[in-house]
C-alpha cells in the first residue's frame, strides 16, 4: 500500500461476510455505518479507501471496526467517558459521507476510540459476566482497547 506523506493506516479489516459493516469514527464524536460491499477490492500499490470524510467539523479518523446489527460497541473519550450503544441506532451511510453525532464530547474532549463488545446479553438476562447487571460487582465499569484505534494523527485512507 502506498500512503500518502504523512498518511497512516487506522485500522486493517477481514470480514466474514457481506452482511457485516463498518463502523468508522472520528475524533469530534461523529461517526457512521457504511456496508461492507461499499469497500471494493483493491490490488498492491494502491492508496487505500476513504471510509469517512475528514473536515473541520469530523476531524481525524480515530477507529475503525467489523460490527453486525446486533452488536453494541463502547465509545471511549480522552476525557474517560465510556458510553455504550448499539450498533443498529448508528444509521447506515454511504462511504463519501460525514456521518452523525455518535457521542457528545465536552469542552476539549476528544473521542478516543471504540471497541466492539463481545459479552452482550444472552438469554436468561446474563450479561456474561455472572452478575446479570452489566458491572464487575463492584460498582465500577471496565473496558479494554486493543489495537485497531490508531492515535488519530494524519489522514485516513
Amino acid at each position: 500500500m502506498n500512503l500518502a506523506k504523512g498518511g497512516k493506516v487506522i485500522a486493517l479489516l477481514v470480514a466474514e461476510n457481506e452482511s457485516q459493516g463498518v463502523l468508522t469514527a472520528t475524533e469530534n464524536g461523529y461517526g457512521k455505518r457504511t456496508p461492507i460491499v461499499e469497500y471494493t477490492r483493491h490490488g498492491r500499490g494502491t492508496q487505500g479507501m476513504i471510509a469517512i470524510q475528514t473536515s473541520e467539523r469530523n476531524g481525524k479518523v480515530v477507529a475503525a471496526t467489523l460490527v453486525a446489527p446486533e452488536d453494541e460497541i463502547m465509545l471511549i473519550t480522552s476525557g474517560g467517558v465510556l458510553i455504550r450503544t448499539r450498533v443498529n441506532e448508528i444509521r447506515e451511510m454511504s462511504r463519501s459521507t460525514q456521518g452523525v453525532t455518535l457521542i457528545n464530547l465536552g469542552e476539549g474532549e476528544k473521542l478516543s476510540g471504540l471497541q466492539c463488545i463481545f459479552d452482550r446479553d444472552d438469554d436468561n438476562g446474563e450479561n456474561g459476566n455472572g452478575n446479570g447487571n452489566g458491572s464487575n460487582g463492584s460498582g465500577e465499569a471496565h473496558a479494554e482497547t486493543t489495537g485497531g484505534s490508531g492515535d488519530g494523527d494524519g489522514p485516513a485512507n
